[in-house]
């Protein structure tokens, strides 16, 4: 009669789980880490959009201001 390998499978079974969960896990990682990445970019977007507006914004003031200044007058070119 054939001995079963009951103690090797189930250890094999046990080391199977292990390997997936570990994979899922590492999945869940990579997408939090894509998805704060796509955070930061779209923040950094932002902060320089604003930061254009602002300086659009400014040099409407200054030919507000001064309406006999052309458009190219203050700036270094």
């Amino acid at each position: 009669m054939a001995r079963s390998n009951h103690q090797f499978n189930k250890r094999q079974k046990e080391l199977a789980r292990k390997k997936k969960k570990e994979q899922k896990r590492q999945r869940k990682l990579d997408k939090n880490t894509i998805k704060s990445e796509e955070l930061e970019e779209s923040e950094e977007l932002e902060e320089s959009e604003e930061l254009e507006e602002s300086e659009e914004s400014e040099e409407s003031e200054e030919s507000e201001e001064n309406p006999n200044l052309s458009q190219y007058e203050g700036e270094n070119l």
